[in-house]
Formats: structure tokens, C-alpha cells, sequence
């Protein structure tokens, strides 16, 4: 008897030492999430980061800590709250609407430590130029720094920058028309357009026009995701006012400068969702749940259109200013960059910050 009680005491405490030992293989350097409260619900929203200084884009590593870029040229991460500046590309050129922008995380990061970044670069004349880089992240450090697609137009507006990995492990780049309405529609540009290229920057395997190019006729379009079906979901700034949500599909046209709003023609597509009179300046998007979350900035508010009836909601209206990214995190909570510091919107104190929201609180 005494061997049996002595053998279950020492299954039990082998089993606390394993579960410790794989609480501690398994942690982040993410803050964790909230503390629940008595209903057994996080709190609506709260701070995971602030004092950054206009953050552009985040991305989450498989491990699940946290990568954000400022737009003056910084690639941090952030740890227990604080930022660990992890690179300063020093040949980021902060023009207007440019500089360092969206970040990309490799599908097969755990083998080949790949991140990916847009940001501005120069100039050509009265042109700005962009280019997406991939590096090697190893110990904090980005080493090995290649330029795979270069001399994006850009402007000091309209200047696209989104970046991420869609499904089909190919990499997406959103374009803006670099205040030339005509290079959206000339296929033989970058500007414009969203593109899809491999991870060297090629063209990817059946891209429609056997270029980058995937889809043109935009404006200045600085969200992307993918729903639960795969399909390619799109936001775009308009032309005073008019700011569109689009459906994404390969070889098509986006009508701009052509159509905008409710107009249509045969052979242009139409957005699924538009803004009116109203101004939404859409950024950053994320899919959760059934529906799109995309960032506002002049809208200053987190929007959520349901994709079943397509009816638009507004969360936090004017309450945090300028919001220019939104994420789906690996706890399923949704982040949210605030752009109060990016000259056009008024910064109250410690901003900019980067937010937990529950989306479940919504």
C-alpha cells in the first residue's frame, strides 16, 4: 500500500514538472492575454505597446511574438509591453505618405527565418520609388537583406505598401497610382495594382498577364485579406469620398479612374461595398469570423462589414483618433495600431499605442 501511495505522489509531481517545463517551452514574449474577468470575457480593449511613432503595419512570428514597423524606418518587436528595436533601415525615406510600411512573415519562417518589407526609398526625379526587400531574421538581428521587387512608383500620397502571404503561400503587394491615374490602368506599371509575386519576387505561377501584376485599376488600396473561402478581400482609398471594399480577382479591372462608387461599366468591376459622401481613408484589414475588420483613418474607427448582408458597423468612433492596422493575433484577440503622430491627426498622450480589442466585445 505504502508503495502504491508513493508511486502516485511521484506520478503526480513528475506531471506538475512536465506541464511547468512545457508552459515555459511554449511562452511568448507577447503581453498574454487579458486576465479574464467574473463573466468569464477579457476586456473590450487594452494597451499591448504605446510612444511609437506612426506604426504602419504588424505581423505576428510563429512563436507568437509581435513585429510592428514605424514608419520613419524602425522594424521593433514588441516584448513585455516595451520595444526591442530590432532593425533601422537606413535607407527609408520618410516622404510624405512614405516611408517604411507593411511586413510579412514567411509560411515557412520556422525553416528559413524569412521576413519581408515595403518601404520608400528615393526619389527619381519628382518620383518616388518604393521597393519590397526580404531579410534573414536570426538572434533579433535582420542579416542578409535582398531587394526582390524595385522601383515601385510612388508619390508623397498614394503610395500603397501593404504586404502579406496569402493562402497559396504567394506573396500580395498593394500599389497605389502614385498620384497618376493613368498608370492603373496601364498594365505595364506598378503603380496601381496589386501584385503577387514569389518569394524572390518573380511573377508568381499563373498570374494573369505572366507579370506581377494580379489585378489594376486601383487607387491607393492599403488592406488585404482572405476569408474563410480563400477569396482575396481589398480596401481602397477613394477620390473625395467614394472609399471602396472590393472582391479580388485575378486579371480584373477596379475601374479606376474610370468608374468610381456605384458607377459601373461592362467591363470594369465594382466595388461590393462603398463610403458615399462619407470618408472612411481605409488601411490596414483582417477577416474574423464572417466578417472584414478594416482600419480607418479619416473615418477614425474600427469598421466591420458582415459579408453575408454586407451591412457596415462602427466600433470606437472617434474615440482613439486614427487607426491604421488591424490584426487577427494567435490568441484570437484582434490588434489595432493607432497613427495619431502621422501629421494629419491630433496625439494625445503616449500615443501611438498598439491595441488588444475581444472581439468578442464587439
Amino acid at each position: 500500500m505504502k508503495v502504491t501511495i508513493t508511486l502516485i505522489a511521484l506520478i503526480i509531481i513528475l506531471g506538475i514538472s512536465s506541464y511547468q517545463l512545457l508552459s515555459k517551452k511554449t511562452a511568448t514574449n507577447i503581453n498574454p492575454s487579458p486576465s479574464l474577468t467574473s463573466d468569464n470575457k477579457a476586456p473590450k480593449i487594452d494597451t499591448v505597446a504605446k510612444n511609437l511613432e506612426v506604426p504602419w503595419a504588424i505581423a505576428f512570428l510563429p512563436d507568437g511574438q509581435l513585429l510592428v514597423t514605424e514608419r520613419p524606418g524602425r522594424l521593433q518587436k514588441i516584448v513585455n509591453g516595451k520595444t526591442q528595436l530590432i532593425h533601422t533601415f537606413s535607407e527609408v525615406k520618410q516622404l510624405g505618405e512614405g516611408g517604411l510600411h507593411g511586413i510579412a512573415v514567411d509560411p515557412n519562417f520556422n525553416t528559413n527565418h524569412q521576413l519581408y518589407a515595403y518601404f520608400t526609398y528615393g526619389q527619381l526625379g519628382n518620383q518616388t520609388l518604393n521597393r519590397v526587400i526580404k531579410a534573414k531574421l536570426e538572434t533579433d538581428k535582420l542579416t542578409e537583406i535582398k531587394t526582390i521587387v524595385n522601383a515601385i512608383p510612388g508619390a508623397t500620397v498614394h503610395d500603397g505598401g501593404r504586404i502579406k502571404f496569402g493562402p497559396d503561400g504567394y506573396l500580395y503587394i498593394t500599389t497605389g497610382d502614385a498620384q497618376n491615374p493613368s498608370l492603373s490602368q496601364d498594365k505595364n506599371s506598378l503603380a496601381g495594382k496589386i501584385l503577387r509575386v514569389t518569394d524572390d519576387g518573380n511573377p508568381a505561377p499563373g498570374n494573369p498577364f505572366n507579370t506581377l501584376v494580379y489585378s489594376y485599376g486601383h487607387r491607393n488600396p492599403q488592406g488585404i485579406t482572405w476569408d474563410n473561402l480563400g477569396r482575396l478581400w481589398a480596401t481602397e482609398h477613394g477620390n473625395q469620398a467614394t472609399d471602396e471594399l472590393n472582391l479580388i480577382e485575378p486579371g480584373k479591372n477596379y475601374g479606376w479612374p474610370i468608374i468610381r462608387g456605384d458607377e459601373k461599366r461592362l467591363d470594369l468591376i465594382s466595388p461590393k461595398l462603398q463610403s458615399g459622401t462619407n470618408t472612411w481613408a481605409p488601411a490596414g484589414a483582417a477577416f474574423y469570423k464572417g466578417s472584414i475588420l478594416f482600419a480607418g483613418l479619416r473615418g477614425q474607427a474600427l469598421f466591420e462589414v458582415k459579408l453575408d448582408t454586407l451591412e457596415l458597423k462602427e466600433h470606437f468612433k472617434g474615440e482613439l483618433g486614427r487607426i491604421r492596422e488591424v490584426a487577427v493575433g494567435p490568441d484570437n484577440m484582434l490588434y489595432i495600431t493607432t497613427s495619431n503622430r502621422d501629421g494629419r491627426g491630433n496625439p494625445k498622450a503616449e500615443d501611438d499605442q498598439i491595441l488588444r480589442v475581444n472581439p468578442t466585445s464587439l
